[in-house]
């Protein structure tokens, strides 16, 4: 994942945060990019 797709994930869970429930589409892509930027951020942010 680059930095261009960290923000745009970013963005996109912003968008879904509120809206998506569980176990429908929305909510499956917002547990994926979540996921992702939980990896993107312990690889280049680790505390």
């Amino acid at each position: 994942m680059s930095e261009s797709d960290y923000k745009a994930a970013l963005k996109r869970i912003e968008s879904l945060f509120d809206a998506a429930e569980p176990s429908t589409p929305e909510g499956e892509e917002l547990e994926r990019l979540a996921a992702m930027v939980e990896e993107y951020e312990e690889k280049h942010f680790p505390i």
